[in-house]
C-alpha cells in the first residue's frame, strides 16, 4: 500500500445530485421538493419531531427516572482495585491512584474480587462483606466519622415566654380597638347634643309667637 494509491472505498463517495437542470434529469423544475408548501420553500422550518401540531411522541410518553447531582461526588470502589495500594488507604490515596475521580467526596468499597495483602482503610466506607475480606487478609477498616447533631429539645421557658408575648400583643390590640370604638361613640354623642337643643329652643319660641298672634 502506498499513499498515492489510497482512494475511498467503492460507493462511499457518491456524485452530487444536480437539480433544476430540466425534466430529463429527473430533478428539474421543483428540484424534488414538490409543489408549494412549507417544505418547498428555501429555509423551510422542519423541526425534529414535529407532528403537525398534535402532541409529539416525546411528550406523549410517560417520564420516569432522574439524574442525580450527587452522583459526581460519590464513588464505588471494587475490592480488587485495592490490590495495587499498600499501607494506609484513604480518599486522597484513591484519588492519586486514579481509582476514584478527583471530585469525589465520599467513597465506599464493595465486595467485588479479592485482596491478598493487609492494608488499613481509613476514612472510606466499606460494605459488610468487604470489611470481612479486608480483616481476613490481616487489615483493618477505620470507618469515617459521621457528624450527627442530636435533635434539640423544645425549651419550655422560651416557649412560655413566646406565648406570653403573643398574648400581650393580642391584649394590646384589643385594648386599642376598644379605645378607638369609645372615642368614636363620644364624638357621635357630642355632635348630636346641639341639634337636640335647637329643636327644643325653637318649640317654645314658635308657641309664644302663636300665642301673641
Amino acid at each position: 500500500m502506498r499513499l498515492n494509491s489510497l482512494k475511498p472505498a467503492p460507493g462511499s463517495k457518491r456524485p452530487r445530485l444536480r437539480v433544476g437542470r430540466g425534466a430529463s434529469a429527473g430533478q428539474g423544475k421543483t428540484c424534488g421538493r414538490g409543489v408549494k408548501g412549507q417544505r418547498a420553500r428555501k429555509g423551510g422550518y422542519h423541526k425534529v419531531g414535529f407532528e403537525g401540531g398534535q402532541t409529539p411522541l416525546d411528550r406523549r410518553l410517560p417520564k420516569f427516572g432522574f439524574r442525580s447531582h450527587m452522583a459526581v461526588l460519590r464513588a464505588e470502589v471494587r475490592l480488587n482495585e485495592l490490590s495495587g495500594l499498600e499501607g494506609v488507604v484513604d480518599l486522597e490515596a484513591l484519588k492519586k491512584a486514579g481509582i476514584v475521580p478527583a471530585a469525589t467526596e465520599r467513597a465506599k468499597v464493595i465486595l467485588s474480587g479479592e485482596i491478598k495483602h493487609a492494608l488499613t482503610l481509613k476514612g472510606v466506607a466499606a460494605t459488610k462483606g468487604a470489611r470481612a475480606a479486608i480483616e481476613a487478609a490481616g487489615g483493618k477498616v477505620e470507618e469515617p466519622e459521621v457528624k450527627s447533631e442530636p435533635a434539640k429539645a423544645r425549651d419550655p421557658v422560651a416557649r412560655a415566654k413566646a406565648e406570653a408575648q403573643e398574648q400581650a400583643k393580642a391584649d394590646a390590640q384589643a385594648a386599642k380597638s376598644q379605645a378607638k370604638a369609645a372615642k368614636s361613640a363620644g364624638k357621635g354623642a357630642k355632635a348630636g347634643g346641639p341639634k337636640g337643643g335647637g329643636e327644643t329652643g325653637g318649640t317654645p319660641g314658635g308657641a309664644g309667637g302663636a300665642e301673641k298672634a
